[in-house]
């Protein structure tokens, strides 16, 4: 690789209390795409704006980050709902964030589901498949950000929505090559973190934590800004690419 992107979520707080360390200021800088929240796992219109014009500022390219109806748990609990239901919600929040987007003259580059929103989409066909026939018919250049061989990947390559694979810097594998969902992380090693990512970027492969390396695929390296030290990862994550002459750089 000689250029990847580097996406964040950002906007994560709601009214006055942040998530995370709250220095999306200090991380936006360093990223070249933003996963704003639009209202359902958190953010609220003024947040939005604000993480929009800070984006603007800062040159990143921004999409919406809609979530499971949940404040209370973040979006990180499942929800049983028709598929139909979950995509309404979706379109609401993209819609949302689409105008505070035009208000800054901005596009909107992509749409990534959150937390047990889009593990839904990874696992469920029916839902992913109701997800991208709609955004095939409302917007069918947008970027859809997700993982490589998940349920919404293979309907998205099917009906030829344009996908992002992501490479998810913060989380664990397992040997088959998903991410292991949690609720809760800890702190992490910011070097080693650093170096996972620098040896998917070379070798296309990452440690599971059965302890074996299996192939990964991705456009798109990811750091949640709600994990421990998120900013102390992505600084040394983007030093360790750049140092290894791996530009940063939104998806073309």
């Amino acid at each position: 690789m000689r250029t990847i992107d580097l996406n964040s979520d950002m906007g994560e707080g709601f009214g006055p209390w942040t998530i995370g360390d709250g220095v999306d200021e200090h991380i936006m800088p360093l990223i070249s795409s933003a996963n704003i929240a639009t209202g359902f796992h958190a953010g609220d219109p003024a947040t939005m704006q604000r993480t929009v014009a800070l984006a603007q500022r800062h040159g990143v390219a921004i999409g919406a980050h809609p979530g499971l109806r949940d404040l209370v748990g973040f979006g990180r609990r499942h929800i049983h709902a028709p598929a139909h239901e979950l995509v309404n919600d979706m379109l609401y929040q993209l819609g949302a964030l689409r105008e505070f987007a035009r208000l800054h003259h901005l596009p909107l580059q992509h749409i990534k589901p959150h937390g047990a929103l889009y593990m839904h989409l990874a696992r469920d066909d029916e839902a992913a498949r109701v997800f991208v026939q709609t955004l095939r018919r409302l917007d069918p250049n947008l970027l859809l950000f997700c993982m490589h061989g998940s349920a919404v990947w293979r309907v998205a390559r099917e009906l030829g929505q344009a996908v992002v694979c992501e490479f998810y810097a913060d989380r664990d594998y397992d040997r088959s090559g998903s991410i292991v969902f949690t609720r809760h992380v800890g702190a992490l090693d910011a070097e080693q973190v650093a170096a996972k990512v620098l040896r998917a970027c070379q070798e296309g492969v990452v440690r599971t934590v059965e302890g074996e390396d299996v192939p990964i695929h991705f456009d798109s390296v990811c750091i949640h800004s709600d994990t421990p030290g998120a900013l102390a990862l992505v600084q040394a994550t983007r030093a360790r690419l750049e140092a290894a002459d791996i530009a940063i750089g939104a998806p073309s």
